[in-house]
C-alpha cells in the first residue's frame, strides 16, 4: 500500500514538473498568438521559425558559444580535476572552496565583474567576451562533476600502468579517462545546458549584434513573444530528450558488454 502511495506521489510530482513543458509543446501547434486559447492545429509557427532571421541568428550564436564553451570547459575542467585530485588534503580543500565561489556567487555579480574586467583590458564586448564568460562559469561545474569519479579511482592501477612502462599521457588516455568518462560526460552536458540557458551573465558580457536566445527572448517581451519561440523550445527539448535516451541506451549496452 505504501509503495502505491509513493508511486502516486512521485507521478504527481513528475507531472507538475513537466506540465509547463507539455503546455509549451501543445501551444507550439496552436493556430493563434493568444495564449490560453486553442484555435486548432497548425505547423505555421514551425515554418515561421525557419524564416525568422533574428531567431535563427540568435540560435546560431547560442549553439556556437555553447559548443565552444562546452569543449573548452570540459577539457580544462577535466585536467584541473585531475590536478586537484593529486594534491594533498589541505591544498585540495582550499582550491575546492575557491572553485565553489563562482557556483555560489549570484550571476549578476559574476556578470558585472566580468564586464568590468573586459573594460579594464579594453576588450570590445562581443562574441569573444561572451564565449570567454561562458567558459568561466561552466568550468567549476565540470570540475565538481569529474572529481567524484576520480575519488573512486584505484590509485594502484595508475601506478601499475606507470611501472609497466606507460607514459603519463598514455595512462591518462587509456587508464584514467575510461574510468572517469561518466563524470566527464555529465560535466559536459551540464556545461552545455548552463550555456544555452544563461541570460544574466550573457546580458552583461555581449555586445551589439551578438545575442543568444535568452537575450532575444527578453527583447521580445517588450513587443510580444513570438510563438515561434514555442516551436524552437519544443525542438530543443525533443533533441535533448532523444540525446539522453541515446546515452542511457549506450550506457546500458556498455554495462551488458562489461558483464
Amino acid at each position: 500500500m505504501r509503495k502505491h502511495i509513493r508511486r502516486i506521489y512521485l507521478g504527481l510530482i513528475l507531472f507538475l514538473l513537466y506540465l509547463p513543458i507539455l503546455v509549451l509543446i501543445v501551444f507550439s501547434f496552436n493556430d493563434t498568438k493568444l495564449r490560453g486559447v486553442w484555435a486548432g492545429f497548425t505547423l505555421h509557427w514551425y515554418q515561421d521559425l525557419f524564416s525568422d532571421s533574428m531567431i535563427l541568428r540568435a540560435f546560431f550564436y547560442t549553439a556556437l558559444v555553447a559548443l565552444i564553451a562546452t569543449l573548452v570547459s570540459t577539457l580544462l575542467g577535466t585536467l584541473s580535476a585531475i590536478g586537484i585530485y593529486a594534491l594533498k588534503n589541505r591544498q585540495k580543500n582550499w582550491i575546492l572552496n575557491v572553485n565553489y565561489l563562482p557556483i555560489l556567487n549570484p550571476d549578476i555579480v559574476t556578470g558585472v565583474a566580468l564586464m568590468s574586467l573586459y573594460a579594464f583590458f579594453r576588450l570590445d564586448l562581443g562574441l569573444l567576451t561572451l564565449t570567454l564568460s561562458h567558459i568561466v562559469f561552466c568550468l567549476p561545474y565540470v570540475i565538481i562533476s569529474v572529481l567524484p569519479k576520480l575519488e573512486q579511482l584505484n590509485r594502484s592501477m595508475i601506478e601499475a600502468a606507470l611501472d609497466l612502462g606507460a607514459t603519463p599521457a598514455y595512462a591518462m588516455v587509456h587508464v584514467i579517462f575510461p574510468q572517469i568518462k561518466p563524470g566527464v560526460v555529465s560535466g559536459a552536458l551540464m556545461a552545455f545546458t548552463l550555456s544555452i540557458d544563461d541570460f544574466i551573465i550573457s546580458f552583461f558580457t555581449t555586445g551589439k549584434g551578438v545575442s543568444n536566445l535568452s537575450i532575444a527572448l527578453y527583447s521580445m517581451t517588450k513587443t510580444g513573444v513570438n510563438p515561434s519561440i514555442n516551436a524552437l523550445s519544443t525542438l530543443l527539448f525533443v533533441s535533448i530528450f532523444l540525446l539522453l535516451l541515446l546515452m542511457n541506451y549506450k550506457g546500458t549496452d556498455l554495462m551488458k558488454f562489461e558483464v
